[in-house]
């Protein structure tokens, strides 16, 4: 399975401050906010990433997070040159997709729970069609939303409905079989030029292949849009990490654990920020083993 971060767009919500930043390297309390997204496809077991962004942004991803090979991962990028909706991802990133299937995530999306990484193990291992992860929330006016059956199956999806039939929002995590590209192809520009992805899930939904995985308790996920939601996402990750002693997002603590990077390497790169508490986190973890 190849991986895909969408960091692309205007972060036109969160202006005046990413007039001059790309969102997605703004910081979540201790971190750049692609450490989030990035560490979701980690901690799947994928290894190959293309990071989208817009042609002006990339070379500070690129100063970020290089070839990804200190991570014991791939790292590529492709340009958007303008914000086209986040179907239009798969064609940017065709070649990289190539025969494989594929998991998307949103660059300013933030998802954490312990069995998270158990249950994104799992249901990679074998895409047919397509798996959604839907999250119960406030104001699902705001989200696309999905309608369950009596038994859990997905039955309809409806984008920023007026009046929602359920709270339960569609995250931006997605899951899609190769054939997603050939779907993304054939899909009509919306009325604001834009390929939605609703209309990829809802191909999937009349075909019967579209599946949705609930995340109750136990599971969070964050929407960095907004400038509330930016500071409370931070709020969430300084108070965790600062009672349980754990880092969430640590991409180098997540290479060490998946197998991607032994512990000297691990040491070596938390010894590059040995001045901060991030980096002696990291060599905290590589001696511990």
């Amino acid at each position: 399975m190849k991986g895909i971060v969408l960091a692309g767009g205007n972060g036109t919500r969160l202006h005046p401050i990413t007039l001059g930043v790309s969102k997605q390297l703004l910081p979540v309390y201790n971190k750049p906010m692609i450490y989030y997204p990035l560490s979701v496809l980690m901690l799947a077991g994928i290894k190959e990433i293309e990071i989208i962004s817009a042609p002006g942004d990339l070379p500070g991803f690129q100063r970020l997070l290089g070839d990804g090979s200190s991570l014991g991962i791939t790292l590529t990028y492709a340009a958007q040159d303008e914000p086209r909706g986040i179907a239009d991802a798969f064609l940017v990133s065709a070649d990289h997709i190539g025969s494989d299937s594929v998991a998307l995530v949103l660059g300013d999306n933030i998802f954490h729970g312990a069995r998270f990484p158990t249950l994104l193990q799992r249901v990679t291992q074998d895409v047919n069609g397509c798996i959604l992860f839907g999250h119960p929330v406030r104001d699902p006016e705001r989200y696309g939303v999905a309608v369950l059956d009596e038994g859990g199956n997905l039955i309809a999806l409806e984008e920023k409905p007026a009046r929602p039939r359920t709270n339960l929002a569609v995250t931006g995590l997605y899951l899609y079989d190769n054939n997603v590209v050939e779907i993304a192809r054939g899909l009509k520009p919306s009325p604001r030029g834009e390929l939605e992805i609703t209309d990829v899930n809802n191909v999937y939904l009349e075909r019967g292949e579209a599946t949705l995985i609930e995340m109750g308790r136990g599971f969070v996920w964050l929407d960095t849009g907004t400038h509330e939601a930016l500071m409370e996402a931070g709020q969430y990750v300084q108070v965790l990490e600062h009672r349980q002693g754990v880092r969430i997002a640590c991409l180098e603590e997540i290479a060490l654990i998946m197998g991607y990077i032994d512990r000297d390497a691990c040491y070596l790169l938390g010894s590059q920020l040995e001045k901060t508490s991030y980096g002696q986190y990291i060599m905290e973890v590589a001696k511990a083993g």
